[in-house]
């Protein structure tokens, strides 16, 4: 009881910590986030799968504190508090393994094994403060919740044979590479190294590139803080997936590839990889006797047109500009990271190749006729092939000039030139977020946020189309929120020239409402929300959605419910309901659900005669989404009148078998609501019927 008060006390007293109905909100939020997660990665699959069970109980326990009358004491607030911390970070910590490289992941598996043991345990002190006997919860849920406590305090560290098993075979294999690296000779265990890929999901082409650019993001990261050790032990792991790919996928699985060429060609191959001069031998499985410094690494095709890359390796163009145009940034022969690239052409080995072709009468610019078929399909298809051009110094660095050219224009030029400019700013933030961070960092959004008001239609489209695309990347909200462009932006969305212009003020809007801060700041915009709420009446489906998705982020913020509501929001999404061709259903029952949370917006949300048929007919043929808020809904009407709203849904003949096919089938929320809603509608009959 001391240990209560003093938590009471505390939780009272302390300004740090979040109100309850807030706190509950957000643990419903991050744990069905943490539940939904379907595929789960390949590395940490049993501490993953562990704790998404536990957090999936947790859930249950939030919802029913939720959905209670009886609000929670205060001293659970920090118990909550505390949870909400752990939650955010487990969901942090998955989201790094799934979006890590795999192989990075098994090299770290004792480190990311021990995070996920110090956040069990941290459940396990938090749960030691949760007053659960003081909870208004079934006797089932509380006899969970304390079952996870005690697992959670008696947990142990957890790493998955199957993982060691296969870090050790990564290990050896990894070892023996850098060991033949220095020796200059022998060949990599193929077989070992294409079982331990495809155990841990690599199958296809695409799956061993995103590996490579897994590995390649994990190598840039580490540079600055793991040390040279961990940057080269990464740059091992590239070298190896990049020739265990050029090997498996090189004849497209051709049956005449059998082990014994398989072996000779890795052998080859690895000491081109490993930059070996001692291979000079023809290999069997090619029927022409090209020699092998004529060979392209990657196709080992003949080199009609050799070009070098800044490594300073010779590759035939169409292979080495497919192989990064693919979005590769490494030599596939070192390793080694490009600096730029540019495609140098080998003019003396070219001259060479012609000469060796005269003489053995091979066409110089026809595919050799001894390939394969697939190898000829292959590289006639990469004819078209161009040097990439990608997010590099060299790109950059063009990307830059253009930017600031373009911005000049904005500045200085005449209406037309303005026009112009603007379009191209426009499509040059469309694509790519360092493109969008270049143009903010030459200053192109002050320039855009003045164009905002032009009287020409297509300027004014164009520069709110071209905040939209640089809104997309983070750093640029708020760059565009100092500019002062919300009053502007609000502007074009109300009196727009053109319904394009309005629509895409609207979409800037929903992206800039992704920070909380900006939330607070538009919300307190007088002219922000009506303008929104016009849009929905107005606007094609596309605006329609726009304006929805910004409305809902804007009433998270609790302060900004009342203003929608208060903007007439409420009827016109009632009516987007029963508008067929609107099609943006989800996103006003999404809005209407969070409106519930204000006072005036339950009360016009009640007064609505057209709402609860709707509903009904929603739990029959909505999305899953649309169920759980129609449900939702349901719920928050019947707790303020739950015998009028019980006794519509009773007199509706399909309620109930919609609710009972939900409570059975539906998603995990959809379930429990249905059962809470059931319940409800169950008293209701008891109660009626004891006063007959």
């Amino acid at each position: 009881m001391l240990l209560l008060h003093t938590l009471s006390t505390m939780t009272i007293s302390s300004p740090g910590l979040l109100p309850t109905e807030t706190l509950l909100d957000s643990l419903v939020h991050i744990s069905n986030e943490v539940v939904s997660i379907e595929k789960l990665p390949f590395v940490q699959m049993r501490n993953v799968s562990s704790m998404i069970r536990r957090i999936k109980l947790l859930s249950s326990l939030f919802e029913e504190i939720q959905e209670s009358e009886t609000p929670p004491p205060p001293s659970s607030t920090l118990c909550f508090t505390e949870l909400l911390s752990v939650i955010t970070r487990v969901k942090v910590l998955i989201q790094e393994i799934k979006d890590g490289s795999t192989l990075w992941g098994l090299i770290q598996l004792e480190f990311k094994s021990n995070q996920f043991y110090a956040l069990v345990k941290e459940m396990g002190r938090a749960l030691d403060i949760l007053p659960l006997r003081l909870l208004n919860i079934t006797a089932d849920i509380r006899e969970q919740v304390d079952l996870l406590h005690k697992q959670a305090k008696r947990s142990e560290l957890t790493i998955d044979p199957r993982e060691l098993h296969r870090r050790e075979m990564l290990l050896e294999v990894m070892a023996n590479n850098m060991m033949q690296n220095k020796k200059n000779k022998g060949y990599m265990d193929f077989g070992k190294m294409e079982e331990l890929l495809s155990s841990i999901g690599l199958r296809t082409i695409s799956d061993y590139d995103i590996e490579i650019s897994k590995l390649e993001i994990e190598a840039q990261n580490q540079a600055g803080t793991g040390g040279l050790v961990v940057v080269s032990n990464i740059n091992n792991l590239i070298s190896l997936v990049s020739y265990s790919k050029s090997m498996i996928f090189r004849d497209g699985g051709n049956e005449g590839y059998n082990e014994e060429s398989k072996k000779e060609s890795s052998s080859y191959l690895y000491n081109k990889v490993n930059d070996s001069s001692s291979s000079s031998q023809s290999m069997s499985m090619i029927a022409t006797n090209v020699p092998d410094e004529f060979r392209c690494p990657i196709s080992l095709d003949l080199m009609r047109d050799p070009v070098i890359v800044s490594s300073g390796h010779t590759y035939d163009r169409n292979s080495i500009a497919q192989w990064i145009n693919s979005g590769h940034h490494t030599c596939p022969k070192s390793g080694q990271r490009l600096i730029h690239t540019a495609l140098i052409p080998n003019y003396a080995l070219k001259s060479l190749v012609q000469q060796w072709c005269h003489d053995n009468n091979v066409p110089v610019n026809e595919p050799n006729s001894s390939v394969s078929e697939e190898k000829s399909n292959k590289k006639n298809s990469n004819e078209g092939a161009i040097d990439h051009i990608s997010a590099n110094k060299a790109a950059a660095d063009a990307v830059k000039m253009t930017a600031e050219f373009l911005v000049g224009k904005l500045a200085t030029g005449s209406a037309e030139t303005q026009r112009q400019a603007a379009y191209e700013l426009r499509l040059l933030a469309k694509t790519g977020m360092d493109n969008r961070r270049i143009i903010a960092e030459v200053g192109a959004i002050p320039f855009l946020v003045t164009l905002l008001g032009s009287h020409d239609p297509r300027i004014q489209e164009h520069a709110v189309t071209a905040m939209f695309n640089l809104s997309i990347y983070d750093n640029n909200k708020v760059l565009i929120m100092s500019a002062g462009a919300v009053d502007k932006i609000v502007q074009v969305l109300e009196q727009g020239k053109t319904m394009e212009a309005r629509e895409n003020a609207a979409a800037t809007i929903f992206s800039l409402t992704m920070l909380d801060e900006c939330k607070v700041q538009i919300g307190a915009r007088p002219r922000a929300v009506p303008a929104l709420v016009l849009l929905l009446k107005e606007g094609t489906p596309i605006g329609k959605r726009d304006a929805a998705t910004a409305l809902f982020n804007l009433a998270v913020y609790n302060p900004n419910k009342s203003i929608i509501v208060n903007s007439g929001a409420v009827d016109v999404l009632i009516e987007l309901l029963m508008d067929d061709k609107a099609s943006i259903t989800d996103d006003a029952l999404s809005v209407l659900a969070l409106l519930l949370g204000c006072s005036k917006g339950l009360q016009e949300i009640r007064n609505s005669r057209e709402l609860v048929p709707l509903l009904i007919d929603l739990l029959r043929f909505g999305s899953v989404k649309g169920k759980e808020n129609s449900i939702t809904l349901l719920l928050g009407l019947c707790k303020e009148e739950t015998e009028v709203v019980a006794r519509r849904l009773l007199a509706n003949p399909r309620s109930v078998p919609s609710l009972q096919s939900l409570a059975a089938h539906g998603s995990l929320r959809a379930r429990r609501k249905a059962d809470a809603l059931l319940r409800l509608l169950n008293r209701c009959c008891s109660q009626a019927h004891h006063s007959a």
